[in-house]
């Protein structure tokens, strides 16, 4: 979701409740500690040159039981970022902790804000000798990757 969608969709909501994809809500007493942009420049494992820039919020749930951040809040803390930071409407990422610090894209149901989970994904498919569309996702304890040696991949 970019920028542009989260300010047009505060104003018409009572409150601003975060979901993550499992059906779990984040504490309504949560806080927006940050707001910024972080811009990311890599080299994939095809060599290839790349560079990101998200809008970076990130939530911390507080022991203030009675804090509730308001869309007219929310979208006035925007606005000071976007003042002072000159944040252009990119996409949005936000970070959420639980056993770490979790990163999400951002989407809306209708009702909330759904933080939807991030995958790690091959960039340079034709570098790696990966064909199209059979990417898997490996779980962090595997030793598997999905470049082999002498692949040309890193």
């Amino acid at each position: 979701m970019k920028l542009s969608k989260i300010k047009a969709i505060l104003p018409t909501l009572n409150n601003v409740e975060f979901q993550l994809e499992n059906g779990k809500f984040v504490p309504e007493h949560f806080h927006v500690t940050e707001i910024g942009v972080i811009t990311k420049n890599f080299i994939d494992c095809g060599g290839n040159t790349r560079n990101e820039k998200v809008v970076n919020f990130q939530l911390w749930d507080a022991n203030d039981f009675e804090h509730r951040l308001k869309p007219t809040k929310l979208l006035d803390i925007i606005s000071l970022c976007e003042d002072k930071l000159g944040i252009e409407d990119s996409e949005i990422e936000v970070e959420y902790q639980s056993e770490t610090i979790g990163k999400y894209d951002l989407d809306f149901n209708g009702n909330n804000f759904v933080l939807k989970n991030k995958q790690t994904a091959c960039l340079a498919n034709e570098a790696c000798g990966i064909p199209e569309g059979n990417q898997t996702v490996e779980s962090s304890d595997s030793n598997n990757t999905c470049c082999t040696p002498k692949s040309g991949c890193c």
